[in-house]
């Protein structure tokens, strides 16, 4: 059997490996574009902050290697320029020279290509892009051979934030631009608040909602032009705009795409071809929440699906349920992650759900050095089934984030996310751990205990003539220290018992504390005390912030 894989990194090499363990007798040959077979794309903006010394620590396998390990044959700097699915044969050109193959089957891993708008000044320079090691090497030397002190990153994506990091790292001032609203725009505008709101002390500027539309000026000071705002004056631009599906053969193949435009596969990772499979970047997902076609680029799901592609193409047989498109990224010392649902697919796609907040120290808080995880859970209104999470801290996300993806994809409800055995020693957990709280408030809210409302909403309502009574239930201090929402009285939870009869009995009331714990009692109380209409604010005041950041709360 000749299994011919086009392209390597993770799809690609996941494919040729796990062909080559299922089948020893099988001729295997991977034809790479670039001059790298399998290298850590993800690690590159390390690789250019210095984080990760040399270039050769981000090579997983080299064409030596994957031969003398698994006999595996690699063309490397050689591009495959036509495929005949007939005859199954391929014709690639290496070093100006042509040559052709014949192949039994066939996997597509021929990745993703940076968006690069058509645009004056791209092509300067002083601009970078960043996906290859090449792309690295460049912006590093440039970086070490040039008085560099501020950069422009277009892009507030996943790699955007990463490169704003790595060049903070560097000691470069950093602007950011996007023309979405906010930073990271996969997640929700109250998670990406928590970032935005700590910009300021980490250095970095932002200019959001704007459009690039070009540069100019002269090389090494160029002149970032936008849509709205001043033009930003720097050293670097650094070009992060997000990839798209390298199409190219698929489409001269004839294959067909899916609805999101890349390559359309079944559970097996098998194209409309039944001998040729693909992986990778430039094949489309399946959603296993929405239960509907998606893209995500990420490299976990590339690793698993050239897994699966392998398999089958070498005679066995493997699946791949789906993908939840659960992502993370540091901007040191903040992280944020995602899997499932956000509330912002969930409404574009009129998916039925209900969210919450809740904020709790990521160990043991009696234990010094305990920070907060805030997370955003959203579960089906009708079932109690998970549907997705946010979160956001300086320690304990990517662990949190885990486990909830771990229960989506088991298909948990909140009631199960409560009842889960994790681990606690006070140094690293909490005997209720974020994920049991946020189980445990989401099971209190699917129980009809507590009624919650969102920051957004509680920002509508208040704007209405009929609008709510405010309860602000924390201590005189913290309002001191912070301020409070407009209108809000304040009734610390200790006293409200006392002070019960100041709350009104007819009309909807809003309590809220610093996070939802305590008004979260206050809320019971009141509810037990004759008040049926009350509410609990989600994530307290402190997501009210993070929805809300220009504006300013009014002292007490």
């Amino acid at each position: 059997m000749h299994i011919a894989i086009i392209g390597g990194v993770a799809g690609g090499a996941s494919a040729a490996t796990r062909a080559r363990r299922l089948n020893e007798e099988a001729d295997i040959t991977i034809f790479e574009k670039g001059p790298y077979v399998s290298y850590a794309n993800c690690g590159l903006p390390y690789y250019v902050g210095g984080q990760i010394a040399t270039s050769d620590e981000l090579l997983l396998e080299t064409p030596e290697s994957l031969w003398d390990r698994f006999r595996i044959r690699v063309h490397v700097n050689t591009e495959v320029t036509d495929v005949d699915l007939v005859g199954k044969h391929l014709r690639f050109v290496k070093a100006g020279m042509e040559g052709h193959t014949a192949f039994d089957r066939l996997v597509l891993a021929p990745g993703s290509a940076p968006i690069i708008p058509n645009l004056p000044g791209v092509e300067r320079p002083d601009v970078f892009l960043l996906r290859t090691v090449p792309d690295a090497l460049r912006l590093r030397e440039y970086l070490e051979e040039h008085p560099v002190r501020h950069a422009a990153v277009i892009g507030a994506g996943f790699i955007g934030l990463e490169m704003a990091e790595v060049l903070r790292h560097r000691g470069l001032e950093v602007t950011l631009v996007d023309q979405a609203p906010h930073v990271l725009p996969p997640v929700d505008s109250d998670i990406a608040g928590f970032l935005e709101s700590r910009m300021p002390e980490l250095g970095i500027h932002l200019a959001l909602s704007n459009t690039l539309l070009g540069i100019r000026g002269a090389v090494g000071r160029p002149i970032v032009d936008l849509s709205s705002g001043p033009a930003v004056t720097t050293d670097i631009v650094v070009m992060g705009l997000g990839v798209r599906p390298s199409l190219h053969l698929a489409r001269s193949m004839g294959l067909v795409l899916g609805s999101t435009g890349a390559i359309q596969v079944n559970d097996r990772m098998q194209t409309s071809h039944p001998d040729v499979f693909a992986a990778g970047d430039a094949v489309e997902k399946w959603d296993l929440v929405t239960q509907s076609p998606r893209w995500w680029p990420l490299a976990g799901v590339a690793n698993k699906e050239g897994r699966v592609a392998g398999t089958n193409a070498a005679g066995g047989y493997a699946t791949l349920k789906g993908a939840l498109g659960t992502g993370i990224v540091r901007l040191a010392p903040y992280i944020v992650g995602v899997t499932g649902l956000t509330e912002k697919i969930a409404q574009r796609e009129h998916i039925p759900y209900r969210l919450l907040h809740t904020i709790r120290g990521h160990h043991a808080g009696y234990y010094p050095g305990a920070r907060d995880v805030l997370i955003k859970l959203l579960y089906d209104p009708a079932t109690g089934r998970i549907l997705g999470a946010q979160a956001a801290g300086e320690e304990g996300v990517d662990k949190r984030i885990d486990v909830i993806a771990t229960a989506i994809h088991a298909r948990m409800t909140v009631d199960d996310l409560a009842d889960l055995d994790l681990a606690y020693a006070p140094p690293v957990g909490a005997a209720k751990d974020p994920v049991i709280i946020a189980g445990m408030a989401a099971a209190n809210h699917h129980q009809g205990l507590v009624e919650n409302v969102s920051a957004d909403q509680l920002a509508e309502w208040l704007t209405r003539p009929e609008s709510p009574f405010l309860l602000d239930v924390r201590d005189v201090h913290e309002t001191l220290e912070s301020g409070i929402i407009p209108g809000a009285k304040n009734i610390p939870l200790n006293d409200l018992r006392a002070q019960i009869d100041e709350v009104p009995h007819d009309g909807p009331v809003v309590v809220y504390c610093r996070s939802g714990h305590r008004s979260y009692l206050a809320a019971r109380i009141l509810r037990q005390a004759g008040r049926s209409a009350v509410f609990n604010l989600s994530g307290g005041y402190i997501v009210w912030g993070l929805a809300r950041p220009k504006e300013s709360h009014m002292p007490v």
